[in-house]
């Protein structure tokens, strides 16, 4: 949740590398707002301009939110994606902005060699982390149960961004016949930066929006601070606490201690990985991104956890992510973080 987290010696700092300069805001005073979304919590601060009213902006928010679950959630029956998930096999044209997330999550899905793919709604219904409900409990009621391997491998079967195929001319997207999208890996940061749109085309220049620990924040305070975010860690992550200041920036996290259940002493992530088929099994505890956008963040948070403790840091610094990765050990939780991470740190502090 949006806090007041401000710098002090004894922790880490991060500070924007852009280079851009804030200018003050045109009010003194802080506007927040709250509520509940995507299963989840959001909250909004901002500092209002002139002649526009609080009203208009819990209105402005809340119908951007509600637009955003009726394009994408896949908990939502009326959603459009819910609709394409059940839509007999064949190609169905699609709205123009689930046309354009849907390409740029395939882009992702590209980049990463399907490390964040939008396909793997099928895997993650079977898994019990989707809008069926959780896995069946075993013969004794006393906890879950996994997928026998027959089923792991009918589901990868209906899984794999590379099946994917597109009508551009029609703007359409085949069905080939139980194909289930999932856009939850980039869904929340996108519903972030939709937000942020919409408050500065609404004026609002100077804001935070957090939705379930994904934060973006645009401008700076009244004071001309900036929007000071304490950083998401793994429990017991050797790391010290760490704030970073949301000028212009995003910031997302991925943690296997989030959603998770354990059959028999092993725990099960809600990360899929869908190049076996199977939550990641890979040390990898935390992924902390920031980045210029919220899905951005939000996206490599997840493929860097799913590519893992060595390729993750390869791939994060090979692209210049700002990156930080606790992974489980045998001595123990230790943190790994990328030259951009780093050159983020404020000196001194």
């Amino acid at each position: 949740m949006i806090g007041e987290a401000g710098p002090r010696a004894a922790n880490r700092v991060l500070i924007p590398t852009h280079g851009r300069v804030p200018v003050r805001p045109p009010q003194d005073f802080i506007w927040d707002f709250a509520g509940e979304t995507m299963g989840t919590t959001w909250a909004v601060r901002l500092v209002p301009p002139p002649g526009v009213t609080r009203a208009a902006f819990q209105s402005a928010i809340e119908d951007e939110l509600n637009r955003i679950i009726l394009l994408f959630s896949h908990w939502e029956p009326r959603s459009e994606l819910s609709r394409l998930n059940a839509a007999p096999p064949g190609f169905w044209a699609v709205s123009e902005p689930f046309w354009t997330l849907l390409n740029a999550a395939l882009d992702l899905a590209d980049d990463t060699n399907g490390a964040v793919d939008p396909t793997l709604g099928a895997l993650v219904n079977l898994w019990g982390f989707g809008p069926p409900g959780p896995r069946p409990l075993d013969a004794f009621g006393k906890g879950y149960t996994v997928p026998f391997e027959e089923e792991i491998a009918a589901a990868r079967a209906l899984s794999g961004w590379g099946r994917l195929r597109l009508n551009r001319d029609a703007r359409a997207v085949q069905q080939l016949g139980g194909v289930k999208l999932d856009l939850s890996g980039i869904a929340k940061g996108h519903a972030v930066d939709k937000v942020s749109e919409r408050l500065t085309s609404m004026d609002a220049t100077h804001h935070l929006v957090e939705i379930g620990g994904e934060l973006r924040g645009a401008g700076v305070k009244p004071d001309a601070r900036p929007w000071w975010t304490d950083l998401q860690q793994a429990p017991g992550a050797p790391g010290p606490r760490t704030v970073a200041a949301l000028f212009d920036m995003a910031v997302a996290t991925s943690g296997d201690w989030v959603r998770n259940y354990e059959v028999y002493g092993k725990r099960y992530s809600h990360t899929l990985d869908g190049r076996t088929g199977r939550p990641v099994d890979n040390g990898v505890a935390s992924v902390t991104v920031l980045a210029e956008t919220a899905m951005y963040a939000d996206a490599m948070a997840t493929a860097l956890t799913v590519m893992g403790a060595e390729e993750g840091p390869a791939f994060a610094e090979a692209m210049n992510i700002a990156a930080a990765f606790v992974v489980r050990g045998e001595s123990g939780l230790t943190e790994t973080v990328t030259p951009a991470f780093s050159a983020m740190l404020s000196e001194g502090a």
